[in-house]
């Protein structure tokens, strides 16, 4: 099995065996650090992901012999176990990919790496936006701090982290004014998630714009879905003629999610009423 080619094939169609594959690669610390980089990005996909392969993830992450790009991405590989083991809270102990031994050991190990000031500054951004896909209760307080730093990159951490974390809603709409276009497109994605309605005119102005930049657009329409679903239809219509099928595919899909969420009799009563979301 080639890494490269593991890469761009769909997780599903991983042939069997391709988890053990990323644990010898990420365990052999005389592989390229290439590979590496690649096996610890693929190793957090839900379909390998298990305590052996956590395990090893986590282990990269508090050595400080191994590269810091190395640990800074196998930090954010283990968020999506993190999350579900966390939504699911081990009711359902079969259906989440670790144990909850591991998981409660990765929680503890994130917030002790964070505290950590001897930590590099990128490995100490990646770990609190892996851990916040398991809010805690110092998650606020880290954002907090995060945000009011004069350094954009962790401001730009701190807003990708209010899209997990509540009690954000002024500092993301102060974000959205921002002239960062990553701390923009995660101020957008962040009042999408949390249905801010304050922030409407904002996204629907970027999905009227010819201007908006593809990834921004496309946060705009899932945000515009979220925070008025019922107006999301009018606001998109537009979009099916665009010239790029990823954001025609995306307004086409959030049309029809309206439609089988609320119907068409629902989505003309609203029109008439002139009722406000």
């Amino acid at each position: 099995m080639d890494l490269e080619i593991l890469k761009d094939t769909p997780p599903w169609e991983w042939p069997e065996g391709a988890g053990k594959l990323f644990l010898g690669v990420l365990q052999d610390d005389q592989a390229d650090e290439s590979d590496r980089l690649i096996a610890a990005e693929l190793a957090g996909d839900f379909t390998v992901i298990n305590d052996e392969l956590a395990g090893a993830l986590l282990s990269i992450v508090q050595s400080g012999d191994e590269p810091e790009k190395l640990r800074a991405r196998a930090v954010i590989a283990l968020g999506p176990a993190l999350e579900y083991a966390y939504v699911d809270g081990f009711e359902e102990p079969v259906e989440v990919p670790i144990t909850e031994d591991t998981y409660r050991q990765i929680v503890k190990s994130l917030r002790e790496l964070y505290v950590d000031a001897d930590v590099p500054k990128l490995l100490r951004r990646r770990v609190l936006e892996a851990a916040v896909r398991s809010p805690q209760d110092w998650h606020q307080d880290a954002i907090r701090a995060a945000y009011s730093s004069d350094d954009d990159d962790w401001r730009l951490t701190a807003v990708f982290c209010m899209r997990y974390i509540s009690g954000f809603e002024d500092n993301i709409l102060e974000s959205l004014e921002s002239e960062n276009p990553d701390i923009h497109y995660e101020a957008v994605c962040a009042a999408g998630d949390w249905q801010v309605d304050a922030a409407w005119p904002h996204v629907t102005s970027l999905v009227a714009s010819e201007e908006t930049d593809k990834f921004l657009l496309l946060a705009a329409i899932d945000a515009v879905t979220n925070i008025r679903p019922r107006e999301a239809g009018v606001t998109l219509i537009h979009l099916v003629d665009y010239d790029d099928e990823d954001i025609v595919d995306a307004a086409d899909e959030a049309m029809v999610m309206v439609e089988e969420l609320y119907g068409d009799d629902d989505l003309d009563e609203d029109e008439d009423d002139g009722s406000v979301h």
